[in-house]
């Protein structure tokens, strides 16, 4: 492994802050197509049901379950599954405080406030469940539109209904490619820490001192592939049909794994070449490992017993970001207010969707808003005209733009909010006409003071936590190093007891790359302790070498082969 240390961000506000790459495209997802072909089939039967009837008006409680439809794509289908249900049930929370409170009060003031907690509760809900993109926007968007909504409690449980059987369709909908590919979740996640494992490796031959800026992140990226592939396969089921998949599976992302571990030693061409064989639904390619990856599998086997952290102990550090999110709608909101639109949420909305992780991709995040949002609006302005021929033309219109922004939403947010902009535009059409001048200056005025405020309220709530967490992964990495170097120290370990002591430390260190990235984009946060950082990755990472290199030396042992004692010592 190299010893060269990894690049750390920097620290400088303005050099944080930069506008650099902010809107530039990247590659498209790989399954781009997947949640955009979900959200139209999800939203149309009931959209074009509302319009034969002449009830586009209430479009808005079906598109509340529909857009459900965006979430989970990535998991497994047992997972997915789960995932939806409780998307599903989160929605309908959202909506029923909103609607519940709209048939109690019109103080648009109180209706701001409500929404700003929802949106906060929202925020820290996503972010400890990793339920993934969209994350809390579209929560926001359909809950916070509600309030504004003029309602009686009489009307609550129809318009619940009507959201619980979309929601109910759009689980379906996202539930019915199992029919077809019933591993494809697991199996694309392994191809891509086969491929990033390769890149690693390639990385390597061309920088064998690893130098570089392009090895460090290599190196981050092949660890975060992996680590994905670990999470998804351990969601699978340990008995069953489902598990003789997911144990050839994991079979692979062990390979990834030893080609993580010692890349200068690794051929990527057999690593591309299995995860070009996982695309479709041929047979899963077999690797001949012998004893030692069957004690890996034994270590897999072991973490499947391991509960994860409650959720209020993943809610607690998320305290800053909720703070931010409710300060920050809140006062968007009210600024709104101020200026007299009568939209408030558009600006809540719009603030809600800039918090990150941290200052810095908040500070991206609210630069990509603002110029996908002034796009979309002008994009609207262009269509606007053929909306207004009647209502079927109106449907259409947002059905195209709802695939065109989950289509176009991984190149880059600012890309994808171009189509989202004139849908919620047009979406706003359903229950009658709107005049488009109104329309247009409204959401201009609100988008921008929704960045506005918002950001100034991320740069007022500071995460004085961030240090303190980073101390905290120090240390979990220094003790999963040790212990991995305890079980590399005795003359035969318990079968699985090495490999599992490797994973937990790879685990360790990815979260440590993760934990110091967020707090190096956090605005005057204490001093990183770079040094000790870089030490700790670099130990970490001949340790994992170690442990490859002992694992080889068992199978060599296997098979008649010598190895070097020296060569297995961490």
């Amino acid at each position: 492994m190299s010893s060269a240390p990894p690049s750390i961000p920097g620290t400088s506000p303005g050099r944080r802050l930069s506008l650099a790459g902010v809107l530039r495209l990247r590659r498209p997802s790989e399954i781009w197509f997947k949640p955009a072909l979900s959200s139209v089939a999800a939203v149309a039967p009931p959209n074009l049901l509302l319009l034969a009837l002449g009830r586009l008006d209430l479009a808005m409680y079906t598109m509340a379950g529909s857009l459900c439809a965006l979430y989970a794509h990535n998991r497994p289908y047992a997972a997915r599954a789960r995932a939806l249900a409780w998307v599903v049930l989160g929605m309908l929370g959202g909506v029923a405080v909103a609607l519940v409170t709209a048939s109690l009060t019109r103080n648009a003031v109180v209706l701001v406030t409500v929404g700003a907690l929802l949106a906060a509760v929202q925020k820290a809900l996503c972010d400890a469940t990793r339920i993934g993109p969209p994350g809390n926007v579209v929560l926001t968007f359909i809950s916070s539109a509600a309030l504004f909504v003029p309602h009686t409690l009489g009307q609550i449980p129809a318009h619940l209904a009507l959201g619980a059987a979309a929601g109910a369709w759009a689980w379906l909908v996202c539930m019915a490619p199992v029919l077809v590919r019933p591993h494809g979740p697991e199996r694309r996640a392994t191809a891509q820490a086969l491929n990033a494992a390769a890149a690693y490796a390639e990385t390597a031959h061309a920088d064998p001192r690893g130098a570089g800026d392009a090895h460090a992140a290599a190196r981050a990226g092949g660890y975060a592939a992996v680590q994905h592939a670990w999470q998804t396969l351990l969601s699978l089921p340990a008995t069953g049909a489902r598990a003789t998949t997911r144990h050839a599976l994991e079979r692979l992302v062990v390979r990834a794994e030893v080609a993580l571990a010692a890349p200068a030693d690794t051929d990527p061409e057999p690593l591309r070449t299995w995860a070009r064989a996982l695309r479709g639904t041929g047979r899963v390619p077999r690797t001949d490992d012998g004893p030692a990856v069957t004690d890996e599998l034994l270590g897999v086997d072991a973490e499947l017993a391991a509960r994860p952290a409650p959720l209020w102990q993943r809610l607690g550090p998320l305290t800053p970001v909720a703070v931010r999110t409710a300060l920050g709608c809140a006062l968007a909101g009210y600024a709104s207010l101020a200026l007299g639109v009568g939209r408030p949420y558009w600006a809540l909305v719009t603030a809600a969707a800039l918090y990150q992780a941290n200052l810095t991709l908040t500070w991206s995040r609210a630069v990509q808003r603002v110029v996908g949002n002034l796009a979309g609006v002008l994009l609207f302005a262009a269509i606007a005209p053929l909306a207004h021929l009647g209502q079927a033309p109106l449907v259409l219109l947002c059905l195209a733009f709802n695939f065109g922004a989950e289509a176009l939403i991984t190149r880059n947010y600012w890309l994808g909010s171009v189509c989202v902009t004139p849908m919620a535009l047009l979406i706003t059409e359903f229950a009658g006409y709107q005049e488009p001048g109104s329309l247009i200056t409204e959401r201009v005025v609100d988008t921008l003071v929704g960045a506005l405020v918002g950001f100034l309220a991320a740069v007022a709530v500071t995460d004085r936590s961030a240090g303190n967490r980073v101390e905290r992964a120090l240390r979990a990495a220094d003790r999963a190093r040790e212990h991995t170097a305890r079980v590399l120290a005795e003359p035969e370990p318990a079968p699985g007891a090495l490999e599992a002591a490797r994973r937990s430390l790879a685990a360790a260190l990815t979260d440590l790359r993760a934990t110091v990235d967020g707090a190096a984009g956090e605005w005057w946060g204490r001093a990183l302790p770079q040094e000790r950082v870089v030490l700790a990755e670099q130990s970490g990472h001949r340790t994992l070498a170690a442990a490859v290199r002992r694992r080889a030396a068992r199978r060599d042992r296997d098979t008649g082969t010598g190895t070097r004692a020296e060569d297995v010592r961490p």
